[in-house]
């Protein structure tokens, strides 16, 4: 997931009402859709309750996940499961803290570079930080789910693109004191403590913060590469807001 640091508010400038983001909005709503019609949602009736559910849990993930075992043993199957998972979420919260970063950033990201391009963009860049991720535990048989690898990615790029937009925060160590800092300030931290948690990981569940390092450092340099020069962003204007708790 991606809020790991208490709650977090994003407010950017240019992510007004009415903005065209039809693959952002897309791409939430298929997410949320996946999820709902999933065992993960508890929803349907149909995968029972209990140990019945827990185990089509684990069927599902294993499914349609990366379990980076599989991954390098050349199955055609496994190979696609990079952009799968990118789409498959292991509860709610998992599922509306991601859906809340790329409902934020993404609408922005997707304006500059237009709608095509962003679609490839998230996919390509999720694709290859699931890989990535997968690659550095090859031997394990951990299922790894979730859409934090793409939406990394597209912080990655919204950092070079729009490094002036103002991001509003509620920082726990500041009694959730919600202060307002440029991209720069705020995504780089952000970052940082991905750096932190992925030194102290495990191999066991939990949060794949590898996989938000490498998204992040691919979304940024393919901006950088792609754009060059970095968008000016003018005055905040009606700007949209989320929460996420990890």
């Amino acid at each position: 997931m991606i809020g790991n640091w208490g709650r977090t508010v994003g407010r950017t400038a240019g992510a007004a009402r009415g903005q065209s983001a039809p693959v952002t909005y897309g791409l939430i709503a298929l997410c949320c859709l996946v999820f709902v019609i999933g065992p993960a949602s508890g929803l349907g009736p149909a995968y029972g309750t209990g140990d019945e559910l827990l185990s089509a849990q684990r069927a599902y993930f294993e499914r349609w996940g990366v379990v980076p075992v599989e991954l390098f043993q050349g199955r055609p199957r496994a190979a696609v499961t990079p952009a799968t998972a990118l789409f498959v979420h292991g509860s709610w919260l998992h599922l509306l803290g991601n859906m809340l970063f790329l409902y934020v950033f993404g609408a922005m990201a997707e304006e500059r570079m237009g709608h095509v391009q962003f679609a490839l963009f998230y996919v390509g860049c999720g694709y290859l930080a699931l890989l990535g991720y997968a690659a550095a535990h090859a031997d394990s048989a951990q299922t790894l789910v979730g859409a934090s690898g793409a939406i990394s990615a597209v912080l990655g790029a919204f950092l070079y693109l729009f490094p002036k937009a103002r991001v509003t925060s509620l920082f726990p160590f500041l009694f959730f004191l919600p202060l307002r800092f440029p991209a720069w300030v705020v995504l780089p931290f952000w970052v940082s403590l991905q750096w932190l948690a992925a030194g102290r990981a495990t191999q066991g569940p939990g949060v794949a913060y590898l996989a938000h390092l490498l998204g992040f450092s691919a979304g940024f340099l393919y901006a950088w590469v792609r754009y060059g020069r970095p968008a000016r962003v003018k005055s905040p204007a009606p700007a949209t807001e989320g929460e996420t708790q990890p």
